[in-house]
């Protein structure tokens, strides 16, 4: 029972640090960035629109925390997800986030000021 709760804390510290690792725009941009397939550092800047620094900041993170995986093509680094469920996961609460704007109506008024 004991060993059972001890498991059961760690997981849910694991979990709080996990959730802290994605509790940042930029790195949940990254993320989406990184969905399809691998992008290389100077891809990421383009994409994300924040400079090298930052990018690189962010990714150090999330490469920390096992989220992205790294390699190395010469002076290039390649940034992938390192397990295809953290999207899945992402997605899913980006989906509670829709349905909730939804229901408060946020969601079709956001629609009709970028329709006019």
């Amino acid at each position: 029972m004991q060993e059972s709760l001890e498991l059961e804390t760690k997981l849910f510290e694991m979990h709080a640090a996990l959730c802290q690792t994605l509790a940042n725009p930029i790195r949940l941009r990254i993320l989406n960035a990184l969905t399809d397939d691998e992008k290389s550092v100077n891809k990421l800047v383009e994409l994300v629109g924040v400079p090298q620094a930052n990018i690189s900041q962010h990714l150090a993170v999330l490469r920390d925390r096992n989220v992205v995986a790294a390699r190395r093509d010469g002076v290039s680094i390649y940034y992938s997800i390192a397990n295809p469920k953290i999207i899945k996961a992402c997605n899913l609460i980006r989906e509670v986030l829709f349905e909730q704007m939804a229901a408060t109506g946020q969601l079709a008024k956001k629609y009709e000021r970028l329709a006019k």
